[in-house]
């Protein structure tokens, strides 16, 4: 791998990876110029909950998935420290409430992640004891298109919230904060049971350094399609995202997986966290 961490494998090597990516705003600094740094890799763009299903069949060699996918997984393994996370609030995942949440019957559960699904159900039994009947809410429906008690936006929509009165708004990155004084993992570089080329991980957290030094720049470039500021927008890469996964971003993972496993979201026994 040359010092700028673009890929010197042979074509043919690069060529044959087929690498998934998160479409939301949220992933923008974490692949600025990873096409670029692995010239001859396939990158596809896709909603989380669709990259693990396709990492799942085979479909592709690598992918950000949700962190509840990892633990699905058999034999997969977290390839880099760049990762989707917070310490606090997060804005892009909201729980927006119709009734009191102590008296929350029904859920309307985002397609985009299952990952955030589980957290929204692990605070609410957390704090209230509260288990709510589950309904989708498909990736392109409006909120309103569903009357649950409770309804879990996430990603691109979920930066404005829809102009209507709520009975109570849940920030999910604040919230589990306030739970567990821990940050939370949103999404990890996974792969399956085959080692990876070095130069492919080393690409991801070459990508996530340069999208963090270029924040500012990002920002004012994406702002406009998504209704912000640049400085709005920079404020999400800067201050509401955190992008390295560390041994407290692993201890909050950890305790995740353990209340998942509790409230039986995660059908199958723990998976050990690998160290990158």
């Amino acid at each position: 791998m040359s010092r700028g961490g673009f890929c010197s494998l042979p074509s043919e090597t690069c060529g044959s990876m087929r690498i998934g990516a998160v479409s939301y705003l949220n992933t923008k600094p974490l692949i600025y110029g990873l096409s670029q740094r692995l010239p001859e890799a396939e990158i596809v763009l896709d909603f989380p909950s669709h990259l693990a299903d396709r990492l799942a069949a085979g479909d592709l060699d690598v992918a950000l998935i949700p962190s509840l996918e990892y633990f699905r997984g058999n034999d997969w393994q977290i390839v880099s420290d760049a990762c989707i996370a917070c310490r606090g609030a997060v804005r892009s995942v909201r729980l927006l409430f119709r009734t009191p949440p102590p008296q929350v019957a029904s859920l309307a559960l985002d397609e985009g992640s299952r990952t955030s699904a589980a957290l929204a159900q692990i605070l609410l039994h957390e704090r209230f004891g509260v288990r709510p009947q589950l309904q989708p809410l498909p990736i392109d429906a409006p909120v309103d298109s569903v009357d649950a008690d409770a309804v879990l936006i996430i990603g691109d929509r979920a930066m404005e919230l829809p102009c209507r009165d709520w009975v109570e708004t849940w920030d999910l990155g604040t919230e589990w904060m306030a739970l567990t004084e821990m940050p939370f993992v949103f999404a990890m570089w996974v792969a399956g049971p085959v080692p990876l080329p070095n130069a492919i991980a080393a690409a991801f957290e070459a990508s996530r350094n340069a999208g963090l030094a270029a924040a500012r720049r990002i920002a004012e470039a994406e702002a406009p399609a998504y209704g912000l500021t640049a400085d709005d927008c920079w404020r999400y890469f800067t201050e509401q995202l955190h992008f390295r996964l560390g041994p407290r971003e692993r201890a909050g993972l950890d305790l995740f997986h353990r209340l998942a496993l509790s409230l039986e979201l995660i059908p199958h026994p723990p998976t050990t966290i690998e160290q990158t």
